[in-house]
């Protein structure tokens, strides 16, 4: 997967947000959702179907707008994430539409989720959150941030 585009992209939409915090939410939005599989159908139950098949699927990721993700995700999620990661909901939510789509798609290389009790093909999520977008953790892409 070619991240220079998506890095580039983050980088421009981030606005100095502090991206390690939203990937430590990220991994805590995992935990919760009991992995991969059930974010997918949260946030394809929550509305955003297309998108998330999108992400999963080996073509092009359709953009997600934070007002729409936080609707899928629900207030309660949104707000507990927001104090857990110490980011406003307005840092937060920009962060996460635009982390989410690349990471479901690095998570699902073959186009598809792994299935319930199938081994998923996931590191460690702070190793892959490290390696997948910028070496010590998100904060990595915005240059240290």
């Amino acid at each position: 997967m070619n991240l220079s585009n998506p890095v580039s992209e983050l980088d421009g939409q981030t606005g100095g947000a502090d991206a390690s915090r939203a990937g430590q939410g990220i991994q805590e939005l995992l935990t919760q959702e009991g992995g991969v599989n059930g974010l997918i159908e949260k946030l394809r139950s929550g509305g955003l179907g297309p998108q998330v098949d999108s992400w999963v699927s080996t073509g092009a990721n359709e953009p997600v707008e934070p007002a729409q993700l936080g609707s899928a995700l629900g207030q309660d999620t949104v707000s507990n994430l927001s104090a857990s990661t110490g980011l406003s909901i307005q840092s937060l939510l920009p962060l996460l539409a635009t982390i989410l789509p690349l990471l479901i798609n690095h998570l699902t290389p073959a186009g598809k989720a792994p299935q319930p009790g199938e081994p998923a093909n996931q590191p460690d999520l702070g190793d892959l959150l490290g390696g997948l977008l910028g070496g010590g953790g998100l904060g990595g892409i915005l240059g240290g941030r």
